[in-house]
């Protein structure tokens, strides 16, 4: 259990790590090129960055559940998952905590899927508030000039 503990704590370290690093380099870069002297967004620009915030998230969350597929490779005994699909498949639906069931870890081992949904849970979390603040800071932009005209016109 306390080997478990200790590969558990580093993925979820390495995770943290690999979001925080993915997250602040986004957040500047729409920073430096999205963001006009007013702090708002650059109307015509807020689909790019929606779109383009909503992508990068969910590629980080994919190279996080990859991390936790190949440690599932590196460490489980022989058998235990299959192959490398089966591995990224077992811990893609372990991470979102859809949990299927239809694939388990053995007794020895189980305690490292149940860290990786809480790793999960707490990544899609920070997601989920890194696009909301988007969200709402595009909001912030383009809402009073769609009121303010009455229509979706855009100001550049």
């Amino acid at each position: 259990m306390l080997k478990l503990s200790v590969i558990g704590l580093l993925l979820i370290a390495a995770t943290i790590v690999i979001h925080a690093i993915g997250t602040a380099r986004w957040v500047r870069f729409v920073g430096k090129r999205y963001i006009d002297a007013d702090g708002g967004f650059f109307v015509d620009r807020w689909l790019r960055v929606l779109s383009g915030t909503g992508l990068v998230l969910v590629a980080l969350h994919v190279v996080q559940i990859l991390l936790w597929a190949m440690t599932y490779r590196a460490f489980l005994p022989a058998g235990e998952l299959e192959d490398f699909e089966t591995a990224v498949y077992f811990s893609f639906v372990t991470f979102t905590t859809l949990g299927y069931g239809d694939i388990t870890l053995s007794k020895g081992w189980r305690l490292l899927s149940g860290i990786e949904a809480m790793n999960g849970i707490l990544l899609v979390g920070w997601s989920t508030a890194i696009l909301f603040s988007v969200v709402q800071r595009v909001w912030q932009t383009i809402g009073p000039l769609q009121s303010s005209r009455g229509s979706a016109g855009t100001r550049k």
